[in-house]
């Protein structure tokens, strides 16, 4: 099995444990407010604000889908 592949796999299988504890459920909660998760990232007439608070939101993003996946 290739290594990588292989790294990935268990990262996910980490993810998932670990988010799949009640603390770990109140965490995400946590980051999913924090991180505007469920919000819009645009801030009128401030790109750099908007892109800080979007590179927030993609990490959650990035971890739900994670968790998520099959």
């Amino acid at each position: 099995m290739d290594p990588q592949f292989k790294k990935i796999n268990q990262l996910k299988a980490d993810y998932k444990f670990i988010f799949n504890t009640e603390e770990g459920k109140r965490i995400l909660d946590d980051l999913k407010k924090r991180c505007h998760f469920h919000n819009t990232t645009h801030v009128k007439g401030d790109s750099h604000e908007s892109a800080f608070y979007e590179g927030q939101r993609s990490m959650v993003v990035f971890m739900e889908n994670l968790i998520n996946q099959k």
